[in-house]
């Protein structure tokens, strides 16, 4: 990720302003929420909680079993009720957080501290800290795979991916994908893939043999950031850099569709039962797409969120999207040798909830 809403930090990247009413003055709290009025079809924001805390941030994941929401935020992993929006723990212990994933058997859950180089190991009931797992560089997006029941770290600036023991907490191999990569999802039968964003492909990766078995070529994407899979139909949904979602056969192999989406996309999901792919993009919009068949997209909707919620999680039970964003101040003065990010302003970090 990367910003300050991949967390004002490098990018895994979600469209347009927000309607100004909705946030036209913050809650005056965390956990205190304001009620969207101006409802409408398809999608939108109805409830917008304060959390507040520090920092950016980056990956939203969803423990489904508890309905607890974590957020990645610089040096913790904000874990939050998102029914009440309230801030309920956080695992603490990281330089620079990214993603969690969760080994629900074992009960822990797992995040990767991208500046350390480390995945960190926490008990999903305390929260506490359990283990800590040295890996390439830069250890960004993570995944459980259940058909291995191993843990998979993207590791941007190493060009690997580094695959841990959810058990012993060691580090079982690194797999070369002779690229940046970004985000990675499972299809649950041995089969991981990633996209790969300095050379705009697709790496699917044997996970039991630890290697990569082929790649391809996105276009028209470029700069494949967010990623999501329709397990049923062997469907991989690219969120790009280039204002383009790309669709791809997972078995052939190769792009079957593509579709325009916002500017700055960093999350990619899919609702299975509704048949919808959605991508987050930091201009301040959703763009829900809806799956016509296997070759066949269409975008049905634009939703306007926020500023900067360019990170999302989907809710499969509920349908309910989750996004978060913060108010900026404005951009500094240029400094030799430095990038400009506009500043989070204390305090205004928030949860926005989207329901149909």
């Amino acid at each position: 990720m990367r910003s300050s809403v991949r967390s004002t930090i490098p990018a895994l990247v979600a469209c347009a302003l927000v309607a100004g009413s909705l946030h036209a003055a913050p809650a005056p709290g965390p956990g205190s929420a304001s009620r969207d009025t101006t409802g409408g079809p398809g999608y939108h924001v109805v409830h917008t909680y304060q959390l507040g805390g520090e920092g950016g941030w980056d990956y939203l994941s969803l423990d489904t079993a508890t309905n607890r929401l974590f957020i990645g935020r610089n040096d913790r992993i904000m874990v939050v009720d998102p029914e009440q929006g309230k801030v309920l723990g956080e695992v603490p212990g990281f330089q620079r957080a990214h993603g969690v994933a969760f080994d629900y058997a074992a009960g822990k859950g797992f995040a990767t501290s991208g500046a350390d180089s480390t995945v960190i190991g926490f008990d999903m009931a305390s929260l506490s800290v359990t283990s800590r797992t040295s890996v390439n560089v830069d250890d960004d997006a993570i995944l459980f795979d259940p058909a291995t029941r191993h843990v998979f770290t993207f590791n941007g600036d190493a060009h690997t991916a580094s695959v841990v023991d959810p058990v012993s907490a060691k580090r079982l191999g690194t797999i070369d994908l002779g690229a940046k990569p970004e985000f990675g999802v499972t299809d649950g039968q041995g089969h991981v893939y990633v996209n790969l964003e300095s050379t705009s492909q697709m790496a699917e990766i044997d996970a039991s043999a630890m290697k990569v078995v082929r790649k391809w070529p996105l276009a028209p994407c470029e700069s494949p950031s967010g990623l999501a899979i329709d397990v049923a139909h062997h469907v991989l949904f690219s969120g790009c850099h280039n204002q383009v979602m790309a669709m791809s056969d997972a078995v052939a192999g190769k792009v079957v569709a593509s579709v325009s989406i916002g500017r700055g996309v960093d999350a990619c999901r899919f609702d299975p039962d509704a048949g919808l792919a959605f991508a987050s993009t930091g201009d301040g919009a959703i763009t829900v797409v809806r799956e016509e068949s296997p070759t066949r997209f269409t975008v049905v909707q634009t939703v306007k969120t926020q500023e900067g919620a360019r990170t999302m999680e989907l809710d499969p039970r509920t349908h309910r999207l989750y996004t978060v964003t913060a108010e900026f101040g404005p951009m500094p003065a240029a400094q030799p040798g430095q990038r400009r990010r506009r500043p989070i302003l204390p305090g205004s970090f928030r949860l926005l909830v989207l329901e149909r």
